[in-house]
């Protein structure tokens, strides 16, 4: 056997070793029936053990609290029992530790979308190092960096090559305007996992523009990207029940299908004033006719438990 050959076969144990490790660690936790929020951010105004960046105080929460038992009652009377936690990089720059906590406390409920900075050391070593905490996700958005700059660098690039073994998902806070970057790193990398959140906020301006979406809808040729259904507070009308936005949903179902499409509430921020919880998983739930049974299932559990709970 060749050195190559004998380097490969290592690796390849490895990766073995690590997803059988990653498969009991799931079969240790309890199991919930109900339906997954696939977006939540969460935060708490115990700033002793958890820090907020930049000099922040409490008084800069907006809202004051949302912690993650507040998340929990709140998506319970819907009959939502598991989330997926987003990183909040105003908040927290790069510590990721209240969402790990979290998901310790709560064995089984969450995942964690983390953030780490891609041009610091090793972040590939760091995606490892984050995924037995149940971080298996991580935020990448323009809005750090710049759009000419936020996908460049040997740091990215690893992470997305490290993201093909670990199947940590590369997740795309991005406007409009990025999906063409993003395309051309899906082409680049076609193996690695990736999320675009919030419909890449197409409507975010106001009406759906034709153009935006057949770009959003197009990203949908690589096999292994996947779109939250997300944000409707933000998106087209701004204004519960949402049905301006059903066209859209129909489209990009026909596009990805819905195997991998993702509902999700984005609280906090669905709270906010005329908007509530149940206004969000409805228009799913209750008010896309268009959708058979195995659709919602796939939409309102089972694309987030492949992608995130593993």
């Amino acid at each position: 056997m060749s050195r190559r050959d004998m380097l490969a076969a290592a690796a390849g144990a490895a990766a073995l070793a690590a997803s059988t490790a990653t498969s009991a660690r799931a079969k240790e936790e309890p199991t919930f029936p109900g339906w997954i929020d696939a977006h939540s951010h969460i935060w708490t105004r115990d700033v002793a053990h958890y820090p907020l960046a930049k000099g922040q105080t409490v008084d800069d929460l907006a809202p004051p609290s949302f912690t993650a038992e507040e998340l929990l009652k709140t998506a319970a009377p819907e009959g939502v029992d598991r989330a997926v936690l987003i990183a909040h990089h105003t908040y927290y720059a790069w510590d990721n530790r209240y969402m790990t906590d979290a998901a310790k406390k709560h064995p089984g409920r969450f995942r964690v979308v983390g953030m780490i900075d891609d041009t610091g050391p090793d972040p590939a070593a760091q995606m490892r190092e984050l995924l037995p905490k149940k971080v298996t996700a991580f935020r990448i958005t323009p809005r750090l960096r710049g759009a000419d700059k936020w996908l460049t660098g040997p740091g990215m690039e690893a992470m997305w090559k490290t993201a093909v073994d670990t199947r940590q998902s590369m997740c795309c806070l991005i406007d409009p305007s990025d999906l063409a970057a993003v395309d051309q790193m899906c082409a680049k990398y076609p193996d690695t996992p990736v999320v675009i959140d919030h419909f890449a906020r197409v409507g975010a301006d106001g009406p759906i523009q034709a153009s935006e979406l057949k770009a959003l809808c197009r990203l949908a040729r690589h096999k292994h990207v996947a779109l939250k259904i997300s944000a409707y507070y933000a998106l087209g009308k701004k204004k519960a029940p949402y049905l301006d936005l059903l066209p859209m949903i129909r489209q990009v179902l026909d596009a990805y299908g819905p195997e991998r499409c993702m509902w999700a509430s984005d609280c906090p921020y669905q709270l906010v004033g005329d908007h509530d919880y149940r206004g969000s998983i409805a228009l799913i739930r209750d008010h896309a006719d268009f959708l058979s049974d195995n659709d919602r299932q796939q939409l309102l559990r089972n694309t987030a438990q492949r992608v995130y709970f593993f």
